[in-house]
């Protein structure tokens, strides 16, 4: 029956990350992802990087790509009350961000991972992990049409927020929150209209300019929960879009065909522990942040950089102290990652039942962080991301 020290359930950012940091350590693993290649590989997700992770996927040699095509970003703008304000971010925290789209670094692991010769299994979905209380947990999975069981030292659960990860442990605690509002985003081809991410603060809703590349355009407008795709036509997008993104002069709006429509809820989900037994929770498994403060990807990271340097410790000379505080280093990131998603969220966009008071605390809050060096510090340094916590690697 087929053996591996570390089972990874998941192959998106955190599971191929995580199989190369390990790989690199002299570590095997075994990857299962219950999707297909081209599937993974195309979809449409993140595309904003802190200095930390990508400092991270540099030292572990998975950014060659990455240095080639990605765009620099040293500031961002608040716009609000028709007037946009810069806040430089690099000036402010002495580091920039990366704009690479997630699924372009998704084809880079997956290239990667390939490259190592160890096991990578597409449309192979895990289906149940069992043992978890002894010294050789066990991962079911089905590919090429038969169950097969995966035996391990240890169990990574990188298979996101619907996957059979964390419903396998026990004695998990739930922390979520539903915001009364979505996101409907777009991807168009057409060359961004600003140098900078645009976040808008406007009395209709929230909306924010984002890109890919020099030719990708990536937007986003405020909507309802239950919002239709399809009662957003390109014309309508648009015509919101130039609404929102508005200003007293100096900008217009570019438009193009738009290649990618959806609508995503936005919501806060942690659960504790980040660990059960021989399972460790990684990535959307653990936690979910709203994309407004572009954390997701990044926790990830952060996550799985921590649990490399533990598990390297405990295969090296049987160390468990990286393994038993992995939980807690994880858990003080991502709640400060949360408290902020949920401060920047709040603070931009206009709850369905919005009063003229909470409107008007909105734009007072606004104006304090962009006249304020101590409040554009403060923001500064949590959207560019805080250093990486001591042991991550």
């Amino acid at each position: 029956m087929p053996r591996t020290q570390v089972a990874i359930v998941g192959a998106g950012p955190a599971g191929l990350l995580l199989a190369q940091l390990l790989h690199l350590r002299g570590i095997d693993s075994v990857v299962l992802e219950r999707h297909t290649r081209s599937y993974v590989e195309a979809r449409i997700r993140a595309g904003v990087l802190e200095q930390g992770s990508v400092d991270l996927l540099t030292k572990a040699g998975l950014a060659d790509r990455l240095h080639r095509e990605r765009l620099v970003h040293h500031g961002l703008e608040l716009l609000f009350d028709g007037v946009g304000h810069h806040v430089p971010l690099t000036e402010l925290a002495g580091r920039e961000l990366t704009i690479y789209g997630q699924h372009e670094l998704v084809t880079d692991l997956v290239a990667a991972r390939l490259d190592t010769g160890r096991p990578l299994l597409f449309e192979a979905p895990a289906v149940g992990i069992d043992g978890l209380d002894t010294d050789s947990p066990v991962v079911h999975y089905v590919h090429n049409g038969r169950t097969e069981e995966l035996h391990c030292d240890f169990v990574a659960g990188c298979d996101g927020f619907h996957g059979v990860s964390r419903p396998a442990a026990a004695g998990l605690t739930r922390y979520e929150y539903e915001y009364p509002y979505a996101w409907l985003g777009v991807l168009a081809e057409v060359a961004p209209s600003a140098e900078e991410l645009i976040y808008a603060s406007h009395d209709r809703g929230f909306a924010l300019h984002s890109m890919r590349s020099p030719t990708l355009t990536r937007l986003y407008l405020q909507v309802s929960p239950d919002a239709s795709v399809s009662a957003w036509p390109d014309e309508r997008v648009w015509a919101e879009l130039r609404t929102r993104l508005d200003r007293t002069s100096g900008f217009e709006l570019a438009d193009g065909p738009i290649v990618d429509k959806a609508v995503t809820a936005l919501r806060s989900f942690v659960v504790e522990p980040m660990r059960y037994r021989r399972l460790f929770l990684a990535g959307d498994a653990a936690h979910i942040v709203p994309a407004t403060g572009a954390k997701g990807l990044n926790l990830a990271v952060v996550d799985v950089a921590v649990l490399a340097s533990a598990l390297t410790r405990w295969f090296a000379d049987g160390d468990a102290a990286g393994l038993e505080s992995y939980s807690d280093t994880c858990l003080a990131r991502v709640w400060r990652v949360q408290h902020f998603s949920w401060w920047m969220t709040s603070m931009l966009h206009r709850a369905p039942d919005a009063d003229p008071f909470t409107r008007r605390l909105q734009l007072s809050q606004l104006r304090y962080l962009t006249s304020s060096a101590a409040a554009a510090t403060s923001f500064a340094e949590n959207y560019v991301g805080l250093p990486f916590p001591e042991g991550a690697q």
